[in-house]
C-alpha cells in the first residue's frame, strides 16, 4: 500500500490494535516509531511488538507531552492515533480520568501536529460508542450521535478535534469508529475492556461465558488485521472523500452465539446467563451492527475473517503465549482502577489519585 521507506508513527503503539498495527508496517517495508507509556488500564504491554522490537523504534512517552517526541513527530508522513482508554465502566467510575485520557491528551497531541507537521496525515482510532443505542440498524456514518458514557463523549470530543483541524487544513485526519475488535494481543489482564476479552480469558481458563441478559443482543465483531487493513487502507489514499467511515465485522451474531462458540472453542459448559449488574445495564446498548458500505466504496475496504475462525486463531496465540499477558494464578484479575470487583478501599483511593 505504499509504506515502503515512509515515516509513520503509531499512537498507542503497544495496545492491542496498535501493535498489530505497528507489526504490519514493519512488514510493509516503513519506518515505524511507537509511542507508548504503558499507561495502567490502557493495556499496553511491551511483550506485543517482540516480534519486531529491533525494527522500530519505541518511545515510552504520553501523547499529552509531544515535545518529548518532537523530532519522530516532525517527521512523520503519517500518524495512526491509537491512544486512548476504552473502558465504558471506568469512565463511569472514573470520568476525570477519561477526560484526561481520552480528551485533553488528544487536544495537546493534536496542537503539536499542527505546528510541527502541518497538513499530516493522521487515522484516529474512534469507537461505534459514539452513536449510543442505535436508532436503526445496520448503524451508518449518519446516524445521530448519542452516546451513554463518559467514554462515548470524551472519544467524540476528540473525533471533533480531529475533524475541526482537518477541515481548516491544519491536518488531513480522518476517523474509523470501529466495532468490537478481537484477536491477537488484546489485553487479558485489564478488566471492564469488553466482553470479548473476558469471553476468551474464560475460555483459555477452562471456564464457561457469562452471558448478562438474554444473549439475543447482536454485535458484528471485527477481527484486528482486518481492522488493520482498514487504517492502512485510511493512512495511504490519495485523498479522503469522508470524514469518517464505519468499521464493521463480517457477520452479525447475538451474543447468545458468540458465548457458544466461545464454549466450543475453550472446551468449556455451554453459556451461564445472569441478570444485568446495575453499573453495567445503565450503559448497555442493546442490539449493535454496523453499515461499512462508506469505507467498501470510498476505500475498498471489507471485512474477511469471520468470527469463529479468527477467535480460534486467536485461542491458539494465547495458549503458546499466555504466560506473557495474563498471571495463570489470578484468571480474574482485579482493576485498580475502579471495578466493581475491586474493594471500594481501591475505589476511593483510585478517585482520590485521579
Amino acid at each position: 500500500m505504499g509504506y515502503r521507506g515512509k515515516a509513520v508513527l503509531v499512537t498507542g503503539g503497544l495496545g492491542f490494535i496498535g501493535s498489530n498495527l505497528a507489526l504490519r508496517l514493519v512488514k510493509e517495508g516503513a519506518d515505524v516509531t511507537v509511542v507508548d507509556p504503558l499507561l495502567a488500564g490502557c493495556g499496553g504491554n511491551a511483550f506485543n511488538i517482540e516480534p519486531a522490537r529491533e525494527s522500530m523504534r519505541w518511545v515510552r512517552e504520553d501523547v499529552s507531552n509531544p515535545a518529548s517526541f518532537r523530532e519522530q513527530l516532525e517527521r512523520a508522513e503519517v500518524v495512526f492515533n491509537l491512544a486512548g482508554e476504552i473502558s465504558h465502566l471506568h469512565s463511569v467510575l472514573l470520568p476525570a480520568r477519561d477526560l484526561e485520557v481520552n480528551t485533553v491528551a488528544q487536544l495537546k497531541l493534536l496542537d503539536a501536529c499542527r505546528r510541527w507537521n502541518r497538513g499530516v496525515r493522521i487515522v484516529y482510532a474512534g469507537t461505534r460508542q459514539v452513536y449510543g443505542v442505535p436508532e436503526y440498524l445496520p448503524v451508518d456514518e449518519r446516524h445521530p450521535v448519542n452516546p451513554v458514557d463518559f467514554n462515548g463523549v470524551h472519544k467524540y470530543a476528540a473525533t471533533m478535534y480531529h475533524l475541526m483541524l482537518s477541515r481548516s487544513g491544519e491536518v488531513d485526519a480522518c476517523v474509523l469508529r470501529l466495532t468490537n475488535v478481537y484477536g491477537p494481543r488484546m489485553a487479558l489482564d485489564v478488566p471492564c475492556q469488553g466482553f470479548l476479552s473476558t469471553y476468551l480469558r474464560r475460555a483459555l481458563f477452562g471456564q464457561q461465558p457469562e452471558v448478562f441478559g438474554t444473549g439475543e443482543q447482536l454485535r458484528d465483531p471485527v477481527h484486528v488485521d482486518d481492522v488493520v487493513d482498514a487504517f492502512l487502507r485510511a493512512g495511504s489514499a490519495a485523498q479522503l472523500r469522508s470524514p469518517a467511515y464505519n468499521v464493521g465485522g463480517f457477520e452479525v451474531l447475538s451474543l447468545r452465539d458468540i458465548a457458544l462458540i466461545m464454549s466450543r472453542l475453550g472446551g468449556t459448559p455451554p453459556p451461564l446467563f445472569r441478570e444485568f449488574p446495575t453499573e453495567r445495564k445503565a450503559i448497555d446498548i442493546g442490539s449493535y451492527y454496523t453499515e461499512s458500505r462508506l469505507i467498501r466504496d470510498e476505500l475498498g475496504w471489507q471485512p474477511s475473517i469471520r468470527f469463529e475462525d479468527g477467535m480460534r486463531m486467536t485461542v491458539e496465540y494465547y495458549r503458546q503465549r499466555l504466560r506473557h499477558y495474563i498471571d495463570p494464578d489470578n484468571p480474574h484479575p482485579c482493576c485498580k482502577l475502579g471495578h466493581p470487583g475491586a474493594g471500594l478501599t481501591e475505589i476511593d483511593s483510585a478517585k482520590r489519585a485521579s
